[in-house]
């Protein structure tokens, strides 16, 4: 008998934590779809943008873009134009 009441005692407590993580799933799905949303909405105003003629806009960004640490970690600048570079310096 003691070992039934320890066995509800087990899926009641269980089944209390399936449910609590089932709802914080859901709450974080819910904010993740949002996220999707709203990053959906920049990229269509940021195309609508570029479409427009904003030259300058991507001139900003790329220049942006090449002294980000984070992006220059990821995206190492070629050989290629350090080498360009180099050969441009000698020449002067």
């Amino acid at each position: 008998m003691e070992q039934l009441v320890k066995a509800d005692i087990f899926f009641f407590i269980s089944s209390i934590a399936t449910v609590i993580i089932s709802i914080l799933v859901i709450i974080l799905l819910i904010y993740l779809i949002s996220a999707a949303k709203n990053l959906y909405k920049i990229s269509k105003i940021i195309k609508n943008t570029v479409k427009i003629g904003s030259a300058e806009f991507v001139t900003d960004i790329k220049e942006y873009l090449e002294n980000n640490i984070i992006f220059r970690l990821f995206f190492p600048p070629a050989r290629k134009k350090n080498r360009v570079m180099n050969d441009i310096n000698r020449e002067n």
